[in-house]
């Protein structure tokens, strides 16, 4: 009895499905069920499905109680794929991927719309795209097979597959249970914060005041929430900004800017997480903002609606747990560095980031005589690029410690900017060529700012000109990208852990997950946690020294685990 088997739509309606042997070639005939949730429970012994997007069948079976403990998902395995083939960018469908196998027109990717709240996609037929019949997803499932075994690794992108697919499986989960939110305290969060809300849509009471003291500041009236109208107003009064950024403003000497930096930050909250958005994401005591895996080109996630991976710290105090529940938030420790110790196999650098300590502290005592903050900017500096002021001194020093370190991100940055495939350690591969005006840390997923407005500016000599960005990107690339392959096998681990429990993972971002579960399973969430770090580490990297911990808190409220 094979343990896997693939399903596709049939024509007239329900699914068609056969089981596969090991390689990949149909082993048994083709049958067909009434609907994939019939299909899967009536197969119980079946450890892997194989279908054409998990995003289109997963939801449903979530939604009639039918899950799976593993997948392979054929378009998240094409994105791979080309890109590991210096094609990346190209049509990702499994339509498409069966063009190019027969030689045949290569239709483009349907657009993908933002998320409308609450909404779920109608099943095999999402916009813009055909559902492919089972004969033709076998036919493209073994190409793809030929093409793994014709990667530059073949065993790390098979690994990589199977994690980008449990991938799909985790945000579709995360999407079904939502994060627990109570709609009470957002809405009293929101009149502490705004004050009264005026009819018609108009600025909260509290906004209006600040416009006001912003106006009475400069003299005359003066609109916060147009950059152009405030830059115009400093330039009046004799002051040249180039942004209304807060890093640049707050030392500006002018009494409008107390007012300007609280009226931007209270604004912010109220366009991104005031009243409307809590009326359009919030159902039911719980925020579903469409988590997607695999994004970004480097593979972090994002969510398709509902700014789900930047909410304020303030707004989290309304991410409660249920009652007799408790939120585990979970946090990796600097995992950038430690990241990089693990894939350039420094010998130094994965002696420090095998302790559980702090490990800029201990990068400090071999390298900057004690100074926590100058090695955390030079280890930072190293991974981002930085190319100006102190950065060439700190990194003269971080190379003389830690010589396979530094030279493993500078080849990478070599290899960029000469336009040559880099890939992460499991072989997600950057795209080729940067295109102008591509700002490296924007596609690697990081944001341009903070929820107060900060810009990258912590990282002194940052830049996002044109000027070596593709360089920086790569730099960045093989770090942040073969980061975010360990965090798919930990909520892999995690997830696996987790399934005999009540436990649900309810939240994921670049280094933080949280797991909603009873308050007597909250010490056997922590123990899964550390253990599918742990785990994790040695599937994506091997055996080394390095460790990968996590901070973690057992909460009722969100807000309070930082």
């Amino acid at each position: 009895m094979t343990d896997r088997w693939a399903l596709a739509p049939a024509e007239g309606g329900g699914v068609e499905l056969a089981p596969l042997g090991p390689d990949g070639l149909p082993a048994g005939p083709v049958v067909r069920e009434e609907d994939p949730a019939s299909a899967v429970r009536a197969r119980p012994e079946v450890t892997r499905w194989v279908w054409r997007s998990t995003a289109e069948v997963y939801p449903r079976l979530l939604a009639t109680g039918v899950r799976v403990e593993r997948c392979y998902d054929i378009e998240a395995a094409e994105t791979l794929l080309l890109g590991h083939e210096g094609r990346y960018g190209e049509p990702r469908s499994a339509a498409a991927a069966l063009a190019r196998l027969r030689g045949g027109p290569v239709p483009p990717d349907p657009p993908q719309r933002p998320a409308e709240p609450g909404a779920q996609s109608p099943l095999f037929e999402p916009e813009g795209s055909r559902p492919l019949p089972l004969a033709d997803l076998l036919a493209v499932y073994a190409e793809q097979q030929r093409r793994h075994e014709r990667a530059a690794r073949p065993d790390r992108m098979r690994l990589l597959t199977a994690a980008e697919s449990a991938g799909t499986l985790v945000a579709a989960e995360m999407n079904h249970a939502g994060l627990p939110w109570s709609a009470d305290v957002h809405r009293a969060v929101l009149h502490d914060l705004l004050g009264e809300r005026y009819a018609g849509g108009g600025e909260p009471r509290r906004l209006a005041e600040l416009a006001d003291e912003v106006s009475a500041a400069f003299g005359r009236r003066v609109r916060p929430d147009l950059p152009a109208d405030v830059i115009k107003a400093f330039a009046q009064a004799g002051i040249k900004v180039r942004s209304t950024r807060r890093w640049e403003i707050e030392s500006v000497d002018h009494p409008a800017v107390k007012p300007l930096i609280e009226y931007k930050k209270l604004y912010r909250i109220w366009v991104a997480h005031g009243w409307s958005w809590l009326q359009d994401w919030v159902r039911d005591g719980r925020f579903r903002p469409g988590f997607q895996a695999g994004g970004t080109v480097t593979g972090r996630w994002v969510t398709n609606g509902g700014g789900g991976l930047q909410i304020p710290k303030v707004i989290r105090r309304a991410v409660v747990a249920d009652p007799g529940w408790r939120l585990v938030v979970a946090d990796a420790d600097q995992m950038e560095p430690r990241v990089l110790a693990a894939i350039s196999r420094d010998p130094g650098l994965m002696e420090v980031a095998g302790r559980e300590s702090d490990l800029y502290q201990s990068v400090s005592d071999r390298a900057f005589s004690g100074d926590r903050a100058q090695a955390k900017l030079a280890v930072l500096g190293a991974i981002y690029g930085q190319t100006s002021g102190d950065g060439l001194k700190n990194l003269a020093a971080l190379r003389r410690r830690f010589p396979k370190a530094v030279a493993y991100v500078d080849e990478a940055a070599r290899a960029g900017e000469e336009g040559r495939l880099v890939r992460t350690w499991l072989g997600r591969t950057c795209p080729p060529a940067a295109q102008a005006g591509e700002d490296p840390a924007e596609e690697a997923g990081i944001p341009a700012a903070d929820e107060d407005g900060d810009d990258r500016a912590w990282v002194p000599g940052y830049a996002s000109t044109n000027a070596r960005a593709r360089g920086r990107f790569a730099r960045n690339f093989v770090v942040q990208g073969s980061a975010a392959d360990w965090a798919l096998l930990l909520l892999a681990a995690l997830r696996r852990a987790c399934a005999d429990l009540a436990a649900e993972l309810v939240f994921f971002q670049h280094d933080e997950v949280i797991v909603h579960c009873p308050e007597e399973e909250t010490e056997t969430v922590v123990a899964a946690i550390r253990e599918a770090a742990a785990l994790a580490g040695r599937l994506t990297f091997g055996e080394t020294p390095v460790r990968f911990p996590f901070t973690t808190a057992v909460v009722e409220c969100y807000a309070d685990a930082k």
